[in-house]
């Protein structure tokens, strides 16, 4: 096999960053469209992550914040973005760099995308967690959607009444599966 002197890898997954950037920025803007919500799972650790010394502690490797009802100050730069939350009654301020997400979920259109955390170098790949995605060393990849996602950290909004569950997610190959999966474009040998 031909080496990658490009990365295409590396180039991929910091175009849909880009394209998370985007989202996060239209929704700091204008606020969340219709029942748009994001699971945002994070490598605590990355260089650039600010989070307290009780999160810190609580979730040493990674974790997941989830923006739907209760954030505020949601700011999005060019390598991070910040946002409030309560964590158990108690209002946090995160800071989370782009290249420390490991994945975007946004259940109410089933769209999903898994990253890599790649190191400084940007030629190693970490690969912790067990949800880390197969194939690491060739770029982001789609992971199966858990039926119900647990977020870690934030509580759930309590202004607004509990709603109907999300429908189940069509299975690989089915018409409307909304997934992002990058090894359907990649040459097979």
């Amino acid at each position: 096999m031909s080496v990658d002197y490009i990365r295409y890898d590396i180039l991929t997954q910091n175009a849909l960053r880009g394209m998370v950037r985007t989202v996060l920025a239209d929704a700091a803007t204008n606020g969340l469209p219709g029942e748009h919500h994001f699971f945002i799972r994070f490598d605590t650790k990355a260089e650039g992550t600010r989070i307290s010394s009780r999160l810190k502690a609580q979730y040493p490797d990674e974790m997941t914040i989830v923006l739907q009802h209760q954030f505020w100050d949601l700011a999005v730069g060019e390598e991070a973005f910040d946002v409030g939350l309560s964590f158990n009654g108690i209002p946090e301020r995160l800071s989370v760099p782009f290249a420390a997400i490991k994945e975007f979920f946004d259940p109410s259109v089933g769209f999903q995308l898994a990253f890599d955390v790649v190191s400084n170098d940007e030629s190693a790949v970490e690969t912790e967690g067990e949800a880390a995605a197969p194939e690491t060393a060739n770029g982001p990849q789609a992971l199966p959607v858990p039926a119900n996602p647990a977020p870690q950290g934030a509580e759930p909004a309590a202004k607004e009444p509990a709603k109907k569950p999300a429908k189940p997610r069509p299975k690989d190959g089915d018409e409307g599966a909304a997934v992002v999966r990058l090894d359907q474009f990649r040459k097979k040998k």
